[in-house]
């Protein structure tokens, strides 16, 4: 199966709409990227994903990526600089857990959803939406190797 088939159309819009409902009340920007396989520790790969995707370039460096490799069945979550600095030192591993715990019941969108609300109430109380906030990042998945 390629990697684009992992998640069916209306899953992939119903993680898209998650997207924007976790960023209707925050400047922070969330993004999901998937690839087949991951030859290295998923966090240092997301690193690399991150910096692809530009997501360094936010106004307030406050970007959150959703990394998975679906093959190998590892996955990252990892937040720029701007949210990095205010969060609690374990709350990307919260998420991870959260999420997990669905991964291994099989419910991947929902799990993925429910890090994505997480990671959007953190970011909605450290950067709340402004009235001259614009989508600085696409809400589409995208799609590595």
């Amino acid at each position: 199966m390629a990697v684009k088939d992992f998640f069916s159309e209306s899953q992939q819009h119903a993680i898209g709409e998650s997207i924007a409902r976790a960023e209707l009340n925050t400047s922070g920007e969330i993004r999901v990227h998937l690839e087949e396989k991951c030859k290295t520790e998923p966090v240092q790969r997301a690193v690399k994903v991150f910096e692809q995707l530009a997501m360094h370039k936010t106004e307030h460096r406050n970007g959150v990526l959703f990394y998975l490799a679906v093959k190998d069945k590892k996955f990252a979550v990892i937040g720029d600089q701007g949210i990095n600095g205010l969060v609690d030192e374990h709350f990307w591993d919260d998420v991870k857990t959260e999420m997990l715990r669905q991964f291994q019941l099989g419910l991947f969108t929902e799990g993925l959803s429910n890090g994505i609300e997480m990671a959007g109430e953190k970011l909605k109380i450290h950067f709340p939406y402004q009235s001259d906030d614009t989508n600085e990042l696409s809400n589409d998945i995208s799609f590595g190797e």
